[in-house]
């Protein structure tokens, strides 16, 4: 569906946002992970053709999108991460405006994405008053609007309660069955239960791309759990990754990573994806997030 190829981005002669990316993605959710100022955002706007890249290709369908931008445009909902309601329309009349704007005429389609996204209920309610959650899935709603085949969404959950990062998790998952869905974020446990594969960036390049059961599948061996007195504590971490440590009595529970035993007593442990992804930060003595 979308091809990237050796995509590169400079801003003036000094500053590479991205570099020498290359991606081929299909359908299912995409998990664009990295520290901010990875190149996340500056990738998602060269595929939504709101910036142009220095060099590289980026390929729709078989279209060169670089060329022909609107190839892409038509078929594209695109949620930033700084989304803005007006504050004199309902979330009706919200919809019905920008379904204007992208000429979509059946009203059916107004009210089967407040439906999808749980918001028909609040459809006559100012914009204005939602919460940053209801926001957020008002912005997916403007985004689907024309049927898109992808779907890029810039940090959807930043500022949500953890009830509302769920919900917004839970959508995305759904509708990634059967669209390209691109999405941004710097916070692991949100793309660990729906993303099908997960792009690293560090620095603006690509320095991972697999899916979330096959990063987690080369961090074992490498991911161990441990019982230390608290007076240990400093010195291990001077020497390892302590990736967890909580204080239970007289002991501190700790999971470390670590490409051998670290410390007497320790037991190898089943990694979650953020320890995987810090794992292999160790390995690479670099910052992956």
């Amino acid at each position: 569906m979308l091809e990237i190829h050796n995509v590169v981005k400079k801003f003036g002669k000094a500053v590479t946002a991205v570099n020498e990316v290359s991606l081929s993605l299909t359908r299912g959710v995409v998990g664009l992970i990295g520290h901010n100022g990875a190149g996340k955002t500056t990738l998602m706007q060269m595929i939504a053709t709101l910036t142009k890249p220095t060099s590289g290709d980026i390929i729709f369908q078989g279209i060169d999108i670089i060329k022909k931008p609107d190839a892409i445009r038509q078929r594209l909902g695109f949620l930033p991460q700084d989304f803005g309601v007006y504050p004199n329309l309902s979330a009706l009349e919200f919809m019905q405006y920008f379904a204007a704007l992208k000429g979509v005429k059946d009203p059916r389609r107004v009210q089967d994405l407040l439906e999808l996204v749980n918001l028909r209920d609040h459809a006559h309610r100012s914009a204005a008053t939602f919460s940053g959650g209801m926001r957020r899935r008002l912005g997916i709603a403007q985004a689907l609007l024309n049927d898109p085949d992808i779907l890029i969404v810039d940090e959807p959950t930043a500022g949500l309660d953890p009830e509302e990062r769920l919900r917004f998790r839970n959508l995305l998952g759904d509708i990634g069955h059967s669209k390209l869905v691109i999405m941004s974020t710097h916070i692991v446990s949100d793309v660990e239960s729906v993303a099908s594969e997960l792009a690293i960036m560090r620095s603006g390049q690509l320095i991972g791309f697999d899916t979330p059961d096959n990063m987690i599948e080369n961090a074992r061996g490498q991911v161990w759990s441990a019982q230390i007195a608290p007076a240990e504590l400093e010195e291990l971490r001077a020497r390892t990754n302590v990736l967890h440590m909580q204080r239970q009595g007289d002991v501190v529970n700790v999971r470390i990573a670590h490409p051998y035993s670290p410390c007497t007593g320790a037991e190898l442990a089943t990694p979650n994806l953020e320890e995987a992804l810090m794992a292999q930060r160790y390995a690479n003595h670099d910052s992956v997030l």
